[in-house]
């Protein structure tokens, strides 16, 4: 089987499952996010654009519906044994069919956790489970009950987190040494894309993004590339991922001479950095290491060009999504951050991205494993060290 994990890891994050299950006195889970399938089973497919449910109750059964399709690939790749499939037809309706399975573990009656806030639960999907379960069983959000104990990685998790924070600076090298006058964007793109698939990393949860000229200021994916001008400014959003886990970088490169607005937004992002450090506590919320951001940008009459949102958790991601929930969890050890110091100015063009990742290991000190330095870039007249 193609594992990650050992199988004793998988069942002791099922049993912390169950524990929250107790606590919330409900039943049973059902799962419709990929991550949480991957995190308890090690089932790794994209079939959850699909309907699928991976069901979890408190006596340890761990049953997966999911299409033909995907058959092998969970037997392959997981370690679920019960896997059920839904026939596929042109007025199937799967969620018929997991209440036939839930009600062979007894589930009748009972108080079931679901996970609405799901890739894997459209609208339309999450209203055929919620009609067919309808008098069955009672059922209760709990999208957060994995997503929770996710936040806190294992030894074996961020050995898989050093390996794509590795790939990701071996990203960034290759960028760095293609970027300039006449350079394509798409050379660019495939350089950094065909180096992480080179140390056997894996596709990131979202396309890497690129912009310059016109597009510099972009903050999303979008089609198209151009060639970069003499004078010109790259922003690049990439991620490098390894076993599925994430390592996340930004920067901004100005072709030719970096302007005096460049130099400040570099020094004020600098310094956000650094009180972005200091507010990483343990036992205190995600969201005053944002406030420690807003603070310094706001003190240097950068307000107006700032975020009102930025930084996310880091982990295991098929779509990435900025996780609000990090904003309100206390900071634990194993939590990944990612600090995320963002400008944008649209009158004048000028943008600066520093951010930096962050795994809180004990009390007294951060560990990060990223190796590319987020010191100033610019050589002496404001001209890019590497274009001088």
């Amino acid at each position: 089987m193609a594992l990650h994990f050992t199988t004793e890891e998988f069942t002791e994050r099922q049993h912390r499952t169950i524990e929250q299950l107790t606590n919330r006195q409900l039943d049973g889970l059902l799962m419709f996010r990929q991550e949480s399938m991957y995190y308890l089973s090690g089932y790794d497919s994209f079939g959850y654009v699909f309907f699928q449910c991976l069901y979890l109750d408190l006596d340890g059964n761990l049953m997966l519906l999911t299409r033909a399709p995907d058959l092998r690939q969970a037997r392959h790749t997981s370690v679920i044994e019960d896997i059920r499939i839904w026939l596929d037809s042109a007025d199937a309706d799967p969620a018929v069919q997991l209440k036939q399975v839930l009600d062979e573990f007894g589930c009748r009656g009972r108080r079931l956790g679901v996970e609405y806030d799901a890739y894997g639960l459209t609208a339309k999907n999450g209203q055929l489970l919620e009609a067919a379960l309808s008098g069955f069983c009672d059922l209760e959000d709990a999208s957060d009950l994995v997503s929770r104990l996710r936040v806190v990685k294992s030894q074996a998790e961020l050995e898989y987190v050093r390996q794509a924070a590795e790939l990701a600076d071996l990203a960034h090298d290759e960028a760095y040494r293609l970027a300039g006058p006449g350079a394509n964007e798409g050379d660019i793109l495939a350089a950094m894309q065909g180096v992480i698939f080179s140390g056997d990393g894996d596709y990131p949860g979202n396309e890497f993004i690129i912009g310059s000229g016109p597009d510099a200021l972009l903050c999303r994916y979008k089609s198209g590339r151009r060639k970069l001008d003499s004078q010109d400014q790259l922003t690049l959003e990439w991620a490098a991922a390894y076993r599925h886990y994430h390592a996340a970088m930004m920067r901004t490169i100005p072709i030719g001479k970096a302007t005096p607005l460049h130099e400040k937004m570099h020094t004020v992002t600098m310094d956000a950095m650094q009180a972005c450090m200091a507010a990483l506590k343990p036992g205190r919320p995600i969201g005053e290491v944002f406030d420690a951001y807003a603070r310094i940008c706001d003190s240097a009459d950068m307000k107006q060009h700032r975020l009102n949102a930025t930084g996310y958790s880091l982990g295991y991601h098929l779509c990435s999504q900025l996780d609000g929930l990090a904003d309100v969890l206390p900071r634990q050890p194993g939590h990944r951050r990612r600090k995320h110091g963002v400008f944008f100015t649209y009158d004048s063009n000028g943008q600066r991205h520093q951010p930096r990742h962050v795994l809180r290991t004990h009390r007294r000190g951060h560990g990060h494993r990223m190796r590319i330095p987020v010191e100033t870039l610019f050589g002496s007249g404001g001209e890019m060290t590497e274009y001088r």
